[in-house]
């Protein structure tokens, strides 16, 4: 039986009809942007109506929440692991702050204690947060370092133009193969790298490795009271464990309330280093309750988070260059005060710095036995008193009480009050 050939069918012409129906569909789509556009604005109208309703949080209101939640407001009983963990790390680009961190937060630390977990791998040092070096334990290490990855790659994108012909997939295995087979330093992975790719910027080689890999600084590398330095390797071979997947941030995002809260989104961001983090506060926001500071800025919280009354006694306390404290929100306005944004770095340096009734105050230096503060402005006799109680706290906790170098005594001392040189002469000493 001859099957008969299907006849090709002809495009439908565009009628009248159709052609109206066509016009009516793109005048619809026209017409529904204003639309989409008003459902936006009502929104956003709706959500600054409820944030102007929120309760308001004062800066001191602010301050005690965050200084009871970064165990500030007192010393804290839990143990260094336990800290490391709810802090979400210690900020580490040099190897002591970690240990001044502590001891300015627990009762009863002895440096040997963080000392012994950095030795058992129980926590570790790694590039994540901000893309700084922190102290975090074995399997927050693990977690965030994968939630920081766009960071790291547009960290990379800076270098673009030193690794032109450089295969970046194979130059993460190349580097991989080299730091698991022995911990190097970033020359020694700049000079294997390079024998690889001649033309590139070494600098650029090494950055690329270590954005691409979780790399940790291997011990001896920040125990106390030893040196060592910087050698690198995976942190899956010095863990014997894996990586985890990226993860949405919510988790993150509760842990970073109940460490830095109440805190809004930019704040989060500022600390991660991270951006576009609303979508994960918005999903959240159900489990959330909310406030507003004085700016009017929205600010999340954890709904059973402790918030004490502005009132509440805050004591003096002495913090570490580059303590997260102060480095972790946006507006910092709760712990630095307007007129002192700014007074404790100098360049890309930070000093240590001191709190006064919770708020910085000063900072301190430790060189040749000799405990220095130096406020920014003037203190009352009782501040300094209680200043100097804090200072040979820490010198105990951490020295026990003599010198690091070998000695029996130390001094504390008043050093220059940087806004009134004047009346900056004043000194105690110890010994």
């Amino acid at each position: 039986m001859t099957k008969t050939p299907k006849t090709p069918q002809t495009p439908k012409a565009t009628t009248p009809a159709t052609a109206g129906r066509t016009a009516k569909a793109t005048r619809t789509a026209k017409e529904t942007a204003p639309i989409a556009k008003a459902r936006t604005n009502t929104k956003a109208k709706a959500k600054a109506k409820a944030t102007a309703a929120a309760p308001l949080l004062s800066a001191r209101a602010l301050n005690r929440a965050t200084l009871d939640r970064q165990l500030l407001l007192r010393r804290s009983g839990l143990t260094a692991y336990a800290a490391v963990e709810h802090l979400v790390g210690l900020q580490a680009q040099n190897v002591k702050p970690p240990y001044h961190a502590l001891a300015a937060r627990l009762e009863g630390f002895e440096p040997e204690e963080l000392s012994r977990l950095m030795a058992d791998r129980a926590v570790v040092r790694i590039v994540t947060l901000r893309s700084t070096i922190h102290t975090h334990t074995a399997d927050d290490c693990l977690a965030l370092r994968p939630l920081v990855q766009p960071a790291r790659e547009r960290e990379l994108g800076y270098f673009r133009e030193g690794l032109v012909g450089v295969d970046l997939d194979r130059l993460a295995a190349i580097s991989r193969e080299l730091v698991e087979a022995e911990p190097r330093t970033m020359a020694q992975l700049r000079e294997a790298l390079l024998a690889e790719w001649p033309d590139a910027d070494p600098q650029a080689l090494s950055i690329a490795a270590r954005c691409r890999l979780p790399l940790v600084q291997v011990t001896p590398r920040g125990l106390w009271g030893r040196s060592g330095r910087v050698a690198l390797t995976t942190a899956e071979h010095w863990l014997g464990r894996t990586a985890e997947p990226p993860s949405q941030p919510d988790a993150t995002v509760l842990r970073y309330l109940g460490a830095f809260g109440p805190a809004s989104v930019k704040d989060m961001q500022t600390w991660a280093g991270l951006t576009r983090l609303r979508e994960a506060f918005e999903r959240l926001r159900p489990e959330l309750v909310t406030f507003r500071d004085e700016n009017g800025v929205e600010l999340f919280d954890l709904p059973d988070a402790p918030r004490p009354d502005p009132g509440t006694p805050a004591p003096p306390r002495l913090l570490p260059e580059f303590d997260n404290l102060l480095l972790s929100h946006a507006d910092r306005s709760r712990v630095v005060p307007p007129e002192l944004k700014g007074r404790s770095w100098q360049g890309n340096q930070a000093y240590r710095t001191f709190l006064v009734d919770g708020f910085l105050a000063g900072v301190w230096k430790f060189d040749d036995d000799v405990l220095t503060l130096e406020p920014f402005g003037t203190l009352g006799t009782a501040q300094r008193e209680e200043l100097v109680q804090e200072a040979e706290r820490t010198l105990t906790v951490l020295y026990g009480g003599s010198s690091p170098h070998g000695g029996t005594s130390y001094d504390i001392r008043f050093g220059t009050v940087v806004n009134q040189p004047s009346r900056a002469r004043g000194s105690r000493a110890h010994g």
